[in-house]
């Protein structure tokens, strides 16, 4: 008979959900608890929005993270379930993403910087369309884009908000990301585009004053904006761990057949 595994040094964290907070007091109890900084692997028990704030808790320390949904939306969570827990670790696909790095200039000159996991959008702040020139790599591609906003989103997080907006879902493994209008009204007929993952975007605001806009990396957000650049910060590897019966590309290929 083969040796079971033993559990690495495990953190449970929960969101503040009251179904996610008894299921982490019952995980403790079974298996006993480390902080997050003394972590081999952290379990995170919540929805999807918990998910990503455990990663970008992490990010210095690039725990991988293990999560049980425990909440409303569980794309990038796993089934809640407290046993073998052990094996389900030692036995889990581990997916990397790198986050993207968002710069954007206020109409006081000042410069926010945040990183996203998901996706970094621009979204018009009154019932004014937004109005934006959108530039690759230096290259002016779409002169003026009049929308609700416009977004750029991780093959991680092609399945969130950007899939909402009728952009692509993206497999994690293909190096793209996606740039996709949200309400487009003029290019009608645009629907955005698929970028390499080495792709430089920039968004200039057009008619700041009258139709001023914000720009939000996942929940980091900044209001007024000028200008957002957009880039893949290659440099940053955070790990998500997911069932071996249904990795993270797995859903992604069933999300794209879905009905």
């Amino acid at each position: 008979m083969s040796a079971q595994p033993s559990l690495p040094a495990v953190a449970f964290v929960a969101s503040d959900r009251p179904e996610a907070q008894e299921a982490c007091a019952r995980l403790i109890r079974r298996y006993g608890s480390v902080a997050e900084g003394e972590a081999d692997i952290i379990v995170a028990l919540g929805g999807d929005g918990f998910m990503l704030e455990t990663l970008h808790r992490n990010l210095d320390r690039r725990t991988p993270v293990f999560g049980m949904n425990r909440g409303s939306v569980g794309f990038l969570m796993n089934d809640y379930d407290e046993r073998d827990l052990a094996e389900r670790l030692a036995e889990a696909d581990r997916a990397v993403i790198h986050p993207l790095q968002m710069d954007a200039w206020t109409e006081a000159g000042q410069v926010h910087s945040g990183l996203a996991i998901n996706e970094v959008s621009l979204l018009r702040q009154t019932r004014q369309s937004a109005k934006l020139r959108i530039s690759v790599d230096g290259r002016v591609r779409l002169q003026e884009l009049s929308c609700d906003g416009c977004l750029v989103a991780t093959p991680a997080g092609s399945t969130a908000y950007n899939l909402s907006a009728h952009g692509p879902i993206i497999p994690l493994d293909t190096n793209v990301l996606a740039l996709t209008p949200i309400s487009a009204f003029r290019p009608r007929r645009w629907r955005g585009a698929l970028l390499s993952h080495q792709a430089k975007v920039t968004f200039e605001v057009l008619e700041p004053d009258k139709r001023p806009v914000s720009a939000t990396a996942d929940s980091f957000e900044v209001r007024r904006v000028q200008k957002v650049e957009v880039r893949e910060r290659r440099d940053i590897a955070l790990t998500m761990l997911f069932d071996a019966t249904r990795s993270f590309g797995e859903r992604v290929m069933a999300e794209q057949f879905a009905g």
